[in-house]
């Protein structure tokens, strides 16, 4: 906001301020005065930036004597929407729903009740304070409310003023609340996130060979995990994992780690508890247990044949199946100090030849499908991050 304008909103007192609304009258019958034009602008911009910051409430009521009564006693305090019917309803919140926040509708209403209309905008505005205005004693319609609308409160007819205020005043200090939490919420997720980055940033540090490798390998997860149509929660998750599936690897000594040539028996012992490893650091931290179960089985083999354990077939976690075949892929295509990487051909064809054996027959099957799509994300990952990506942008630099 303007400093100027705050200035006058806290400054100017109720006598000045009816005093320019005065000036304004005045200024109907003297267009030409420069100075009651300024003036005018003044008070038109305080105007708009104290509505700015009053709450919207929509109100919807096929009675016009209702819906009058309910904007005359709220539009004092808050900036009011109307409609006189769901449908007509459904359009406001289409345009102004972002903004909206507490909606009061009427249940007894023509080709559409309350509980229908709220129940329409519920999953797209969860957010939205909701309350229903009924004049009788409906069992059904307060079931609907609670468990399709979300419903904050009823409202009965005939409508009590210093109750409304209050029951209004209620449910704007829950949506002010709800907002609150889903910031903080925000501001952690976006920490958490950037830590795991972090980490996963220092990982790839390790390896001069493997920059990157940790990103390319969350991109193919995720490209082979939408296809599988997995939902948004488990989509996440996923991309955790990528991020963090190589975690166990802070714990392997470096001249194992970046050895150019082939390794020993034991070295390789020692490169394989990178997988348990990973689990057991993950394992202290609320809210990653999936995503620890799953780094400790993605060196698995479908045949059993894997490590750290010999599970197999649909013991191993969907999961780690996904990131198996991301990782061997970009292990295949990528260049090491000891080979340049395979062409994305031979590297399809190699994995296509472990189906059923190192990798899961029905990944495999979506993998043909869309094998393409690993080859295109190699040469442009920017575009497909931009698309499957559900995490904060910033690794964009990290994958090229």
């Amino acid at each position: 906001m303007n400093k100027t304008l705050k200035y006058y909103i806290n400054c100017v007192d109720k006598k000045f301020y009816e005093g320019l609304s005065s000036i304004m009258l005045l200024e109907e019958t003297n267009s030409n005065n420069d100075q009651l034009d300024k003036l005018k602008y003044v008070l038109t911009s305080i105007e708009r930036e104290k509505d700015r910051d009053k709450h919207t409430i929509l109100i919807v009521d096929d009675e016009i004597n209702n819906l009058q009564f309910l904007k005359r006693t709220l539009r004092k305090n808050y900036h009011i929407l109307t409609a006189s019917n769901g449908e007509e309803a459904l359009l406001v919140v289409e345009k102004e729903g972002q903004n909206i926040s507490l909606i009061i509708s009427d249940q007894r209403m023509p080709t559409m009740t309350g509980t229908e209309f709220l129940s329409r905008i519920s999953d797209d505005y969860p957010y939205i304070i909701k309350m229903l205005l009924t004049g009788y004693a409906d069992i059904d319609a307060m079931i609907d409310g609670v468990n399709k609308c979300n419903l904050f409160q009823y409202i009965s007819k005939p409508i009590n003023p210093e109750e409304l205020e209050i029951i209004i005043r209620n449910g704007i200090e829950a949506y002010e609340l709800t907002l609150s939490k889903n910031t903080l919420l925000n501001d952690l997720r976006e920490l958490f996130f950037t830590t795991i980055k972090s980490i996963s940033n220092a990982l790839d540090a390790k390896d001069t060979y493997t920059h990157g490798h940790s990103h390319r390998v969350t991109l193919y997860s995720l490209i082979l995990a939408k296809e599988l149509n997995l939902d948004d929660e488990l989509l996440e998750e996923i991309e955790t994992a990528g991020l963090l599936h190589d975690i166990g690897k802070i714990g392997i000594p470096e001249d194992i780690l970046c050895k150019p040539g082939k390794l020993t028996d034991e070295e390789y012992k020692i490169i394989q508890q990178h997988a348990p490893g990973g689990k057991k650091i993950l394992n202290s931290i609320p809210g990653l247990k999936n995503v620890a179960s799953w780094i400790s089985c993605h060196h698995e083999k479908w045949d059993g044949r894997g490590y750290p354990t010999g599970i197999k077939g649909e013991e191993i976690p969907l999961a780690s199946r996904i990131l198996a075949v991301a990782d061997t892929y970009d292990a295949m295509t990528s260049n090491r100090s000891y080979r340049k990487g395979l062409p994305h051909e031979v590297a399809v064809e190699e994995i296509k030849n472990c189906s059923g054996t190192q990798f899961a027959p029905e990944v495999i099957e979506v993998f043909m499908k869309i094998e393409g799509k690993f080859k295109e994300a190699s040469l442009d990952p920017i575009k497909f991050y931009d698309e499957y990506s559900r995490l904060n942008k910033d690794i964009e630099e990290k994958v090229n």
